[in-house]
Formats: C-alpha cells, structure tokens, sequence
C-alpha cells in the first residue's frame, strides 16, 4: 500500500505541467476611442454603478420587475443553462484528478479431482488514469470553465435584458392607456359637433358636405378608439408575459408619459473601452474566444504520447478471514503509453478545426464590441435630440389648439365653414398624439441607455 501511494503521488506531480494552448491576449477593440456624439458634465452617474431599483423610481414598475425577475420562463431557463454549464465543467475538472475504486470480489473453481478452491481479494486502485505530461486535460479544463463562465455570462446578459424589456412594456402600456383617453375625449367632441352640425343643417345654415365631414371624422376617432383599445389590451398581455404571471389592475400604470419612471439624470457615457467590456454580451463572446483558445492546446496536445496509470493494491487469500493477515498483500502497476504514428491526418485536421473556431470565436468577439458601440452610439444620437423634438411638439400642440380655438370662432361667426373647424381638430389630434409618442420615446431611450451602458453590472463580472 505504501508503494501505491508513493506511485499515486509521483504521478500527480507529473502531471501538473503546462498547457500548451497558445497565450491569451485580449484583441484591440475595433472601434473609435470616443463615442461619436460629444458627452456631458464627468460628475454624471455611470450605469454600472446603478442597480435597477435605483434607476427605476416608480413603485409599480419596481415591483414588476422583481416580478419578472422571479417568474420570467426564459431568465429560468438561462439560470438552469448556468447550473447546467457548472455541472459539466465539474465533470472536465474530474478528469484531472484520479479516481481511486475500492473492489472486493470472491472466486470459486472446482478441480477435476472434486476440490474446490476459493480465492478472497480487497484492493483498492486507480483505473487508466491519464499522465497529462502535455496538458491536454489541462487545456479541456480551461476551455470548459470558459464555457461555464460565458453561460454565466449570458444569464447576466438576459437579466439586464429582461430588466429594459419589463420597463418598456410598461411604458409603452402607458401611453397607450394616455393615447386611448385622448382618443375617448375626442371622439366625445367630435360627437358634439357632429349634433351640432346635425342641427345647423336642420336649420339650413350647414350643408350636406358639412354634415358628411362631420360624420366622417366622429367615424374616424371611433375607429382609432377601437385600434387603441386592442393595442392596450395587446400592451398587457405583452406585460404579462414578460412577467411571468397574470396582471392585476393595481399593477397597471397610472400616470402618463409626462411623469418619468426612471432617475432623469443623464448618464455618464463614460470611455468606450470602460462600457462595452463591462458589458455582459462582450464578457460572453470573450469568454468564448478564450475557450476556443484553450481547445488549441488540446489539440495540439493530441499529437504527443499520451500516458495512463493503472494501479492497484490490496489483500488476497484462500480464506476470508486471512484476507487481511500478515503477507497477504498484493499490488499491481500498469503504466500504458499511446504514441500516435499514422491516424490518416485526423489530428491536424482536428487542429485545423480548433484553430478555425479560434478565428471565428475572435471575428464574433469584436462584432460584438462593434454592435454594443453602435448599441451606446445611437442612444446618445437620439438622447441628443429627443429633448429638442419634445419642446418643439409641445409648441405644436399649443398652436393647434389656438388654430382650433380661431376656427371655432371664425365658424361661429359664420365667417368659415365647418370644413376648417375639423381639419383643426385633426391637427390638434395628430399633435397631441406625436407628443405622447415622443415622451414615450424619451423615456424608452433612458431605458436602452441604462442597458447598453452595462447597467448596474459594475462589480458583477465573472471570476476567471
């Protein structure tokens, strides 16, 4: 026994030699060193540092979220890929190690002469253990903890997403729910002046084109409000399933797009090279690469010896209760050697193979870098403008509804027609609903700046 365990330990000094994977280096990013739109004050909060709860500042969005974070099917489905991506790297790290069986086993044959025989054997040993002298199982250890870290990776990436998904949702319900009020209240005036009319024309001031103009816009805001019904119906049932679970209406929301839902801060964008690597979908497809990296090693290492130890020691005698006596042990050491000679090319293509997924692993990579810098790029061009398209909407809502207020006037007096009055109401209608349209668009557009900017994953990376 003493011996096994001298030959046990020897080996695991053996094996514990470098990989022969190629040294990693990160790639340069292939993107500009400043975002393309000039940024703000430094002072400004920076996403990663937020957590959601911090960023989000209504309570009912507060609490669907933690609600989707609990019950959304697909975030479930991405934490159990994690569970499940742990469990096969526990199973690669096994391999580095040997695994030590203990056995006992009887046997009985019967001579020709009528004796029988019995022979009793404990033994506890390692079976075909591999030497990794060239650090293949090394190398497929390395790679399979990447490929654990990048699922982890994806998770935080889907939570993240989950988080801008959920806030959007309930944006985009709000204004809905404010589109179809303004719709509700403009179908109710232009009822009125359609009875209006309908009695002008009765008492032979209004014509027949009058009545028909007016009957055509109470018809059009009816059939806005039935789309707008089934919009906000659709928004909910959109919710829900990002939810994970049947709404109430006291989850609903109740204020309009005028009342921000997030902190109204802007956010610092901060240096490329600091955002898009804290990014979680960027961490992924590095992670990859270095996975891929890392399978190099192991292929390379296939072309050498590979070395594996069976080995055994125990007790063996004629009788069960002398299994154990003094000089009863027994120990077997079968070292095997597998050189390959001739495997018809098998190893350099599967070389080839790893260093291709390398390559493919780098090329992903740095489109990822590339599409989180267009990701920031093009929610700052728009944070840019949407402060000035609001002010300038709202400017328009206050024109039309003098337009309006002129035109009614004008046809009071009967110095206008009512053809006039409702083009008015149109334009004050399409107005009203471009502003809820571009706060809508503000508000999201602090959602996609709080993802993109790695929102609150400062802290969070994975170990390596």
């Amino acid at each position: 026994m003493t011996k096994f365990l001298t030959i046990l330990a020897a080996s695991l000094a053996l094996a514990g030699c470098a990989s022969m994977a190629p040294t990693y280096e990160r790639p340069a990013a292939p993107v500009a060193a400043q975002w393309p739109v000039p940024q703000g004050s430094a002072t400004q909060a920076k996403a990663a540092d937020l957590g959601w709860r911090e960023f989000f500042t209504d309570a009912r969005l507060q609490a669907l979220i933690e609600q989707a974070l609990a019950n959304n099917r697909d975030l479930r489905v991405a934490v159990l890929n994690v569970q499940r991506a742990q469990a096969q790297y526990g199973v690669q790290q096994a391999d580095r190690l040997p695994s030590v069986n203990a056995a006992a086993a009887q046997s009985a044959t019967r001579s020709p002469g009528g004796s029988i025989s019995r022979q009793y054997t404990a033994t506890l040993g390692v079976s075909a253990w591999e030497l990794d002298l060239f650090g293949r199982v090394k190398s497929l250890n390395d790679a399979a903890l990447q490929q654990y870290l990048a699922t982890d990776d994806a998770r935080r990436s889907a939570q993240l997403s989950l988080v801008a998904e959920v806030a959007g949702a309930y944006l985009t319900l709000a204004a809905d729910q404010e589109k179809l009020r303004l719709a509700e209240q403009t179908l109710l005036a232009r009822q009125d002046g359609l009875r209006l009319t309908q009695r002008l024309q009765a008492a032979g001031v209004a014509s027949a084109l009058d009545l028909r103009q007016a009957e055509i816009a109470a018809e059009t805001a009816q059939t806005d409000l039935a789309g707008l019904t089934t919009q906000v119906a659709q928004d909910r049932n959109a919710l829900a399933l990002l939810v994970g679970q049947p709404l109430t209406p006291e989850q609903l929301p109740v204020a309009g797009t005028a009342t921000a839902v997030t902190q109204t801060a802007e956010l610092a964008a901060g240096l490329p090279s600091e955002v898009l690597l804290a990014r979680p979908d960027v961490q992924q497809a590095e992670r990859t690469l270095q996975a891929a990296n890392a399978n190099i090693g192991a292929a390379r290492a296939a072309f050498f010896p590979r070395i594996s130890l069976t080995a055994s020691a125990g007790s063996a005698s004629g009788e069960l209760d002398g299994l154990f006596r003094s000089g009863s042990g027994l120990w077997t050491f079968m070292p095997q050697v597998s050189l390959p000679i001739f495997d018809a090319g098998r190893n350099q293509a599967n070389l080839s193979i790893a260093q291709v997924d390398r390559d493919i692993a780098l090329a992903q990579y740095e489109k990822a870098i590339q599409a989180a810098f267009r990701d920031v790029a093009d929610a700052l061009a728009a944070r840019a403008t949407l402060g000035q398209q609001i002010a300038s909407q709202q400017r328009l809502v206050a024109q039309t509804q003098d337009a309006l207020r002129l035109a009614e006037a004008r046809f009071r007096q009967g110095l206008d027609d009512r053809l006039a009055t409702l083009d008015a109401q149109r334009s004050l209608y399409a107005a009203e609903q471009g502003l809820i349209s571009s706060r809508l668009a503000q508000q999201v557009n602090r959602v996609t700046l709080y993802k993109v900017l790695a929102g609150g994953q400062a802290g969070t990376q994975s170990g390596s």
